[in-house]
This record gives C-alpha cells, structure tokens and sequence, in this order.
C-alpha cells in the first residue's frame, strides 16, 4: 500500500447533479439515434464510469468498443515530436458512431482519434465529454454533448484520478486545491452527420 498523504477533494460537481446533466445527455443522444444501433467508442480509462452511466440511459441498441490512447515523446530522425498510439479500432463503416470521452482540452488526441475512425467512412461521429475545456483547445474540434464547461484543471473522482491513480471511486468530481468556476450547459442536437466541423 502506498504511503503518500490523502487529500479529501472539494467537491465541485456532486453525484446528483452527475445524475441529472448525465440523464439530460442521454435523451438528446437518444432522440439524434432515433432508434438506429449505437457504436459506442469508450475512452479508457478515465471515462469508464461516465460511458456506463451514460450508455445506460440512451434508449438506443448500444455496442461498446473500448480504445486506450496515450501520447509519447519519440525522437524520429533526430527530432522529437509527439504521436498518438491506440488500439486498432473497430470496424465501423456506416454506423452511428458516438466517442465517449472523461474531459476534451485540447483536443489533439480526440482529433486524431476522430480522424483515424473518419478513415472507416461511418454513417455519423459525434463527441460526448463530461467536461469540455474549450478554452484549452488547440485543434478546431468541439463536443457535440457535454456535461460541464469551463471545469478546474484539477478534478478527480468519478473515474478522473489523482496522484496515485486514487480518487476514480469518487461518486462526485472533486478538485485538490482551488479551482474555477464552470457552468452546465444544455447537449447540442446535431442535425449533421459528417465529423469534423
């Protein structure tokens, strides 16, 4: 067992307010279905808890694939630079497909993500995030459903770690320290289906 200190988060979102903006995300992704089958594309590992409560609300048929990404330094030809690795997506060619993802910052990783499963020509791909950051964004890429904006860059729990990787059984999002004022915003409709904007 490590020994480092445990710092109680404050919280900043609890677990009935999860609740409610989660449910309200559900029934726009429920209605952009409109009963077609649902592929899933589940960001590990932060967003497990989200994507299952998520996912469980939505009237649609769900499948669920899971994809881990992670970036890396590599020096290539005496140059660093960084790149995305990820597991090999599924097949998706015409299907609705929705990525489910913790927090969108900068969104240089979901970027490429989105690129990479695009390659698979599906039907639609759409964005759901728990908490958007869009002034982080260094790509244009945006949420289409989202829970939170304008979060702390310091949240844990509900699947978000801390240091240690302590904090994900969290009922509620919490942040070590101060953190900055946000604001639950209604999911947008998407009436397009082509990605990215």
């Amino acid at each position: 067992m490590s020994s480092g200190k445990y710092m109680k988060p404050k919280t900043v979102y609890s677990a009935a307010r999860l609740r409610a903006r989660i449910e309200a995300m559900a029934r726009v992704v429920s209605r952009d279905c409109a009963g077609r089958p649902l592929h899933a594309v589940i960001i590990l590992e932060d967003a497990f808890i989200f994507s299952a409560d998520l996912l469980r609300r939505i009237s649609s048929p769900v499948v669920c694939h899971f994809v881990r990404l992670e970036t890396r330094d590599v020096e290539l030809s005496g140059f660093n630079r960084r790149e995305v690795f990820f597991s090999k997506p599924p097949a998706l060619k015409g299907r609705d497909v929705l990525i489910v993802a913790a927090v969108l910052d900068t969104g240089v990783t979901l970027d490429f993500l989105c690129k990479r499963l695009l390659e698979d020509r599906p039907r639609s791909l759409r964005i759901a995030v728990l908490v958007d950051r869009p002034e982080d964004r260094r790509v244009d890429l945006r949420a289409d459903y989202f829970g939170f904006v304008g979060a702390s860059n310091y949240l844990v729990g509900y699947g978000l770690a801390g240091s240690q990787e302590r904090y994900r059984n969290l009922p509620f999002l919490g942040a070590l320290g101060r953190h900055r004022t946000s604001r639950g915003g209604a999911p947008r409709r998407i009436r397009g289906a082509a990605r990215p904007r």
